[in-house]
């Protein structure tokens, strides 16, 4: 089986999008049937995906050399391109979550999205979603990397505005839809800049290409543009500041939706593209240090929106953001390890925390506003607790997941700053503040939501089996996935690791420095708005501090100047660009056609039409070339001139 599995490995991405087209064109009608399709296919991606892990991590070849095979796909003279399936530590990992996250998440929607009218359609969407996630991550070129990268961006916008009746779903589809677009096109001339001056887009052999970059007659100055043209796909598709702002509003899709996108798909394509070219960016420091200072500042930014949102999933959008922040900081320190550790581990707690916060809204009738909820967790326990699991993983509270994963990144970044990077403190500072308002805001919304006085307008019930299942499964895996990237026993380490594998001894200094944090945050999170039972010191604090209150609750005014610009800016452009094309370029256009229409106006005079004109025009120019070659040119003009 794991042969086989290792051999057939683009069976993965298949077995989903063979549901896809089935679903489509062959069991719509069922929405059971179609849904038994949907889960079945992603179930037996999950059994291969095991069997290519246990392949993987069995076999420490894998650690130095990948797993590589490809077919011709296009080729003329001079350029071929190949469809191929690229295995590693890497591949195999992110194989394992996608495929184990959607899956629960396919589960979990036969529950939420049982009344559904166009229910058998969004299995379809979720089937064709996975698959395209799955098919980037195995791929081997980052031409046909590029091309799932774009049907995820394609399956997103289908999703997030699955509610076609509601116009913020389709506007939030297009806020999507539009600003990834920005971020790609970016990364698209990056690509192409790789195939034109390294002749190739394999990942392996720019691998071994791009360190002898000026043999390629390629300077620094040009490496970093490329490296920096690429960034900008994951800016746009992994919510980094300033193209952050679609990523929240996808809350207006299904909240399965909302699950995976924000924990195992496509959020973390981005982080998942620059991990896959580390080899790139550590030939330019300069685009390390920008990833990190991105990397570093989304993160702070997006807690800093994150502790005043009202609405349930808004927060937790915020929190993605953020922590994805967390994810690019690794990187832009050189540590594939920590980063690839952050995002297996917050696949778990967040798709955890998403699921958990859709049973909410279905027990509440999609009621989303956490001041209005309280209590909650002794009508929904399976919810309530599961969600307290997932909240002390994000918060970092040992031994939960994220606790590990966010304290390698504090201590790369710590090593970074250690190592001469004069930013690096910086960096640290604002990542250890993050921690600590990741604790703050996840647990002032868990303490608001599930404990305190229940509201009496408030009728919760548990959700059934197939969504709290999920739940449970998810819980387990956020409170024991980390345990394999352990300081003392730091299993993870050795396979994912970009360079020499990490061996520091554990830093606990800055064990103890993060729990400290995440107890800070919690215990004031209690303070404010668990003991204090009418959170008049939250509302009094809230009214002291107004103009920062609002600042932060309207998310720093980015969506308004982004309307502002594209409203005085990018439309008054536009209508320039229409006057100047209606009056300049129609007008020089139209202005010969009305010359050549006046030439012909004048010209017909001549073309009379009548034998004796043309006799008398024939008979002047003979006569006036006869004068010409009799007297000469000088002769006339002295005649003329005694005339005169």
């Amino acid at each position: 089986m794991v042969e086989f599995a290792l051999n057939h490995a683009w069976l993965v991405p298949l077995l989903p999008a063979l549901a896809f087209v089935i679903i489509v064109f062959l069991t719509q009608r069922s929405a059971k049937l179609s849904s038994t399709v949907s889960i079945a296919a992603m179930l037996g991606s999950f059994v291969l995906a095991s069997a290519i892990a246990v392949g993987v991590f069995t076999n420490h070849e894998f650690i130095e050399k990948s797993l590589v095979y490809s077919i011709p796909w296009f080729g003329m003279e001079g350029f071929t391109i190949n469809v191929g399936v690229m295995l590693d530590p890497t591949s195999a990992m992110m194989l394992f979550m996608v495929t184990l996250v959607t899956s629960l998440i396919q589960i979990y929607s036969t529950g939420y999205m049982k009344d559904d009218p166009k229910y058998a359609l969004f299995f379809s969407y979720l089937s064709l979603f996975g698959a395209s996630m799955l098919g980037l991550v195995i791929a081997s070129n980052l031409l046909q990397l590029f091309v799932m990268w774009e049907l995820v961006g394609l399956c997103s916008y289908l999703l997030i505005g699955f509610y076609t009746f509601k116009v913020s779903a389709r506007e939030a589809a297009k806020k999507a839809f539009m600003t990834t677009r920005i971020g790609d096109f970016g990364m698209l001339l990056g690509i192409l800049f790789l195939q034109i001056k390294f002749g190739t887009l394999d990942l392996v052999e720019l691998a071994a290409k791009i360190p002898m970059f000026e043999q390629f007659g390629v300077s620094l100055g040009l490496l970093t543009l490329i490296a920096i043209l690429l960034f900008m796909g994951p800016v746009a598709k992994s919510g980094q500041f300033p193209l952050h702002v679609w990523l929240p509003d996808a809350m207006e899709g299904p909240t399965p939706v909302s699950a995976l996108i924000h924990a195992a798909t496509m959020v973390v394509a981005g982080v998942y593209l620059i991990g896959r070219t580390l080899f790139l960016y550590v030939e330019v420091p300069g685009a390390m240090t920008l990833i990190a200072i991105v990397g570093a500042f989304t993160a702070l930014f997006a807690a800093a929106i994150a502790i005043t949102q009202r609405e349930i999933k808004r927060i937790l959008a915020y929190s993605t953001v953020s922590q994805l922040g967390y994810m690019m900081l690794a990187l832009g320190v050189g540590s594939l390890s920590a980063s690839m550790f952050h995002l297996w581990t917050h696949a778990f707690f967040k798709a955890l925390m998403f699921l958990a916060a859709g049973s909410v809204l279905h027990a509440l009738h999609n009621r989303a506003d956490v001041w209005d909820m309280g209590g909650l967790i002794r009508k929904m326990p399976i919810t309530g607790w599961t969600f307290v699991v997932g909240g002390l993983a994000i918060a970092g509270i040992p031994p939960f997941a994220g606790f590990w994963s966010k304290d390698e990144i504090l201590v790369v970044t710590m090593e970074y700053a250690k190592n001469g990077n004069g930013i690096g403190y910086l960096l640290f500072a604002m990542a250890a503040f993050t921690a600590f308002l990741t604790a703050f805001y996840m647990w002032r919304m868990i303490f608001l939501t599930f404990f305190g006085k229940e509201k009496a307008e408030n009728h919760p019930h548990e959700s059934p089996w197939s969504m709290t299942m999920p739940l449970i499964v998810l819980a387990i895996m956020a409170s024991i996935s980390g345990l394999i990237g352990t300081p003392w026993a730091n299993i993870w380490g050795e396979w994912i690791h970009f360079g020499t594998p990490h061996h520091a001894d554990p830093a606990l200094g800055l064990m103890f420095l993060s729990v400290l944090l995440a107890v800070a945050g919690i215990g004031l999170a209690y303070v404010l708005y668990y003991k204090d039972g009418e959170k008049k010191t939250a509302q009094a604090l809230a009214q002291k501090y107004q103009p920062l209150y609002k600042l932060s609750y309207n998310k720093f005014y980015i969506d308004e100047v982004y309307a502002w610009f594209t409203q005085r800016v990018v439309d008054a452009s536009a209508r320039l660009t229409y006057y100047f094309d209606i009056y300049f370029v129609d007008g020089i256009v139209n202005g010969l056609a009305a010359v050549t229409r006046g030439s012909g106006h004048g010209l017909r005079f001549l073309q009379t039409g009548r034998l004796q004109t043309y006799a008398l025009v024939f008979f002047l120019a003979i006569l006036v070339i006869t004068i010409v070659l009799a007297f000469g040119p000088s002769d006339l003009a002295s005649i003329m001139g005694g005339v005169k």
